[in-house]
């Protein structure tokens, strides 16, 4: 290896040289420990885990060479790319639900409109449920006024079946009812949040220059 020499004698070595070690020639120069500029036109032992700059055959940097990174450093860089990426996901995320949105409703009108809609067939299932209990239990008096000739007595299995099963069918309807319930509930929220989410985006966008 040539030893590390300035940049003045490099430049000057080149320029003495042939026209074609001219057109190839580099300098590797960068800071040593001491902070003294050492240069070469191999890159110097100094220069090893280090920035560094090459130097083209007019004497200007041509480029620079960052050193390397250390374990913190990298740890750190790559902590940023997450957080960054992360945040491009979220972004990203909220743009194709907007563009959703904005596909599903032209208005505030249309929100009010399916919210009724759904509100309205939730409504139905249960009105249709509460009058299957009702159909029931009417069933389930004649049992019942059958079980009054036997107070104290084995029931029939036929009676004693009959009421089970109303009992049965009635609960089921009433679990209908209260998931119907839950369901209103939950799709007040949803046209709630879709009404606030519509309104925060034409907002943005009626502030955007």
């Amino acid at each position: 290896m040539r030893a590390a020499v300035s940049v003045g004698l490099l430049i000057a070595l080149v320029l003495a040289g042939s026209a074609s070690s001219f057109a190839a020639a580099r300098i590797f120069c960068c800071d040593d420990e001491s902070g003294k500029q050492v240069c070469g036109d191999i890159l110097p032992s100094a220069c090893y885990g280090r920035a560094y700059r090459e130097l083209g055959q007019s004497g200007r940097t041509s480029r620079v060479v960052e050193a390397p990174l250390t374990a913190e450093e990298r740890a750190a860089k790559e902590a940023e790319a997450r957080r960054r990426a992360e945040r491009e996901r979220i972004e990203n995320e909220q743009r194709r639900r907007d563009q959703a949105l904005l596909n599903t409703y032209g208005s505030e009108k249309d929100i009010e409109v399916m919210r009724s809609r759904a509100l309205g067939d939730l409504d139905m299932t249960i009105k249709a449920a509460e009058e299957r209990i009702a159909e029931i239990r009417k069933r389930r008096k004649k049992f019942e006024n059958e079980a009054e000739f036997y107070r104290n007595r084995r029931l029939p299995a036929e009676v004693a079946k009959g009421l089970r099963d109303a009992d049965y069918e009635i609960r089921a309807q009433e679990s209908v009812i209260d998931s119907k319930r839950k369901d209103q509930q939950a799709v007040g929220l949803k046209y709630d949040e879709d009404l606030r989410r519509f309104r925060d985006i034409l907002k943005r966008a009626a502030e955007r220059p």
